[in-house]
């Protein structure tokens, strides 16, 4: 039913008699297994590597296709004088290829500097948000798991856009707000509760700043909600001695590329009365065509029985064409988890191809 929607809704804008549509598309065909694994023996959680939270994309000693190959359609609708629409689907073997709308909004471009957008968006929360299910615009087979880990990853609201410069610096900012409701979060749900899970991030607000030159780019980000759980049974979820809890999320990345060398960083908290806290470094060197790169990723949570793991990766890019790149990467878990051990530690080898066109 939601492929045939999905469907239904590009073909009626594709054939749109008062609008310039623009389609453009991305996939993924990646594989890959555990080579060895722990696992989580008394969650009865097998050797497993898991490689997107959100979704529970994750490897287990099977070799698969499955966990992190998608494709996707991102249609925009240019209905003049600074409006549009854009509409994103994504299909995602991981969730048996099933067609569903990521993103749904509307744009209006006030002037130059400014546009104000409605809709259903992708939270911006860390660097590689926007366009986190598209491989090919970045050098790993994926943003660090331990960096991207949160359980809602969009949102229904709005936001207003600004982009500008001051001096030989590029400026770019974003406040939005909004919420989302998800009557069965598939991270809580289906890997770590094991029973239907109602998440709900409400009141919203937040905003992003980056700076840029030709070398060095800064991104900052803050974000607050208040956060409602519902369990099986249709009960809200107390922490506290309250049935809701407020966050805050703070994020600063940095990426510096001097020509071949170039270095990604990223640091994230989330205070929810507790902290948790994740950062990644990346390095590669670019071979004409090819590019190798390691990189290393960390969550911890305050307190001893906090979720503890991270990951270093080791890979390589290879642009074999304008618009596809291979890719291989060896990831090395270690869950130092003591009561909150997420997928235990493990060792796999992924590899893939990503285009867009």
């Amino acid at each position: 039913m939601k492929t045939t929607l999905a469907l239904a809704v590009l073909a009626a804008l594709s054939t749109s008699l008062h609008a310039e549509v623009n389609i453009t598309g991305f996939a993924s065909v990646n594989a890959g297994k555990v080579l060895s694994g722990d696992g989580v023996p008394q969650y009865d959680v097998p050797p497993t590597f898991l490689a997107d939270y959100p979704i529970v994309s994750a490897y287990t000693d099977e070799f698969s296709f499955e966990p992190e190959s998608l494709f996707g359609l991102q249609v925009k609708a240019d209905l003049s004088d600074g409006l549009s629409a854009t509409a994103q689907i994504v299909a995602r073997g991981a969730e048996n290829f099933d067609a569903t709308f990521e993103w749904a909004y509307i744009s209006y471009e006030i002037n130059d500097s400014w546009t104000v957008q409605a809709g259903k968006k992708r939270l911006p929360l860390f660097y590689y948000s926007d366009f986190y299910d598209v491989g090919y615009a970045y050098v790993w087979m994926r943003p660090p798991a331990d960096n991207y880990t949160w359980q809602i990853f969009n949102y229904n609201g709005i936001n207003l856009l600004y982009n500008g410069s001051i001096g030989d610096w590029s400026l770019s900012a974003n406040i939005y707000g909004g919420r989302e409701d998800d009557e069965n979060n598939k991270l809580l749900s289906e890997f770590f509760f094991k029973e239907q899970t109602r998440e709900i991030w409400k009141d919203i607000l937040g905003g992003v700043v980056t700076v840029s030159n030709d070398w060095l780019e800064i991104r900052a980000t803050h974000m607050m909600y208040t956060n409602e759980r519902y369990n099986a049974a249709g009960e809200k979820v107390i922490w506290d001695g309250k049935d809701y809890r407020d966050g805050k999320f703070y994020g600063l990345a940095m990426n510096a590329d001097f020509g071949n060398l170039f270095i990604l960083s990223e640091l994230n908290r989330l205070d929810l009365g507790g902290n948790l806290d994740t950062w990644m470094l990346s390095m590669g060197y670019r071979f004409d065509g090819i590019t190798p790169y390691i990189s290393y990723a960390d969550f911890s949570q305050d307190g001893e029985d906090g979720e503890d793991h991270n990951t270093t990766s080791i890979g390589l890019r290879w642009d074999f064409h304008s618009s596809a790149a291979f890719k291989i990467q060896y990831d090395i878990v270690k869950d130092n988890s003591y009561s909150l051990a997420v997928a235990g530690d493990s060792k796999s080898l992924t590899f893939g191809v990503d285009l867009v066109f």
